[in-house]
């Protein structure tokens, strides 16, 4: 069921199986296994993450589908099994030992404040990609996700042999250019200047090649979402045939830090299982520590979901024969008999 206000007050005093807070690929592919094992699942969305810039996925088997095709697609199946959905924000979450107490913010304006329960929750919010400010703000969204990547890992190949630019905001990750060589070795830095380059990078960028241009980007050229070359406060413009934003993102995990979960770095850690340290609490793909691809994830979900339906079902009562016969097959089996 897709949640409306009108549900509130009956759904906050269910206390579902599993809730999950994300609906991009890995927490899509949990929603499925869940619903499907017959368990109660809340899928809290709050629209727009990394899949959301994904036009084309070239790299995810079967078949070539953008971003948004794969989550409506996904969002269908699991409403299909039976799951319930919500377009919301997670704020915070409190365990009270026995349970899970999830609060969402529901609209931007007039919000509610809804408070949603379950026995276990899987964290599969993922991560935004933090994308270049410039004056029109809709100029990068005209090209993020088509030419203007941001996953080296998803689209190297789309850049193999191209006039590149490498767009970083910080000396840490222009580095990010000597993994991209492996790819294309035409490759221009673009710094904006809003960081110092040291003399040896510098060095570095020179040795190889790869001009560094600190000027600030005015806008990006091109048409049909096809970028062809970046204009820069001056006027000058550098002809590219591609893109690579690396500069950083920003992880939707906020509402976890009460719960003290063991971290790498910023990354969660898990077991093999997708388990973090709290044992009622999975994280899955962009959020745990691990290789960021919507294949990962993807297999997260399914390996969360089977580990957590497999321990209700080992904790419930067995099904028995006499207990659950419809009264129609007990009149049938006793007439055969």
């Amino acid at each position: 069921m897709l949640l409306k206000q009108e549900h509130f007050q009956e759904k906050q005093e269910h206390l579902y199986d599993v809730i999950i807070v994300g609906g991009g690929a890995g927490g899509l592919s949990a929603a499925v296994y869940l619903a499907r094992y017959n368990l109660k699942v809340l899928v809290i969305e709050k629209g727009r993450g990394r899949s959301f810039w994904m036009q084309e996925l070239w790299n995810y088997i079967p078949a070539v589908i953008s971003g948004k095709e794969l989550i409506e697609g996904g969002k269908k199946m699991a409403l299909g099994y039976g799951a319930d959905w919500l377009n919301g924000f997670v704020e915070d979450v409190t365990d009270t030992g026995e349970e899970f107490q999830v609060r969402v913010k529901y609209r931007f304006k007039n919000s509610d404040y809804p408070l949603f329960r379950s026995k276990y929750l899987i964290a599969a919010s993922g991560v935004m990609d933090t994308l270049p400010q410039l004056p029109n703000q809709q100029n990068v969204f005209e090209y993020a996700g088509y030419n203007l990547h941001v996953c080296l890992i998803c689209d190297g190949y789309d850049m193999n042999d191209k006039r590149a630019a490498l767009l970083a905001s910080s000396e840490g990750q222009i580095n990010t250019a000597f993994v991209l060589n492996w790819f294309t070795p035409y490759i221009s830095v673009i710094t904006q200047g809003a960081f110092h380059v040291s003399d040896e990078m510098r060095e570095k960028l020179a040795d190889h090649g790869y001009p560094l241009i600190e000027k600030p980007i005015a806008r990006f050229l091109g048409e049909n979402h096809i970028m062809s070359g970046i204009e820069f406060d001056d006027g000058s413009v550098l002809p590219v045939d591609t893109g690579l934003i690396a500069m950083g993102s920003v992880r939707h995990s906020a509402y976890l830090e009460s719960l003290n979960l063991d971290k790498h770095g910023h990354d969660l850690l898990t077991d093999e299982t997708c388990r973090t340290s709290h044992p009622r609490l999975f994280a899955l793909g962009d959020l745990k520590k691990g290789l960021n691809q919507v294949s990962i994830a993807v297999a997260d979900g399914t390996m969360a979901a089977t580990t957590i339906w497999r321990e209700v079902r080992r904790a419930a009562a067995p099904r028995k024969w006499e207990a659950n016969l419809p009264s129609a097959l007990m009149g049938a089996t006793a007439a055969q008999e």
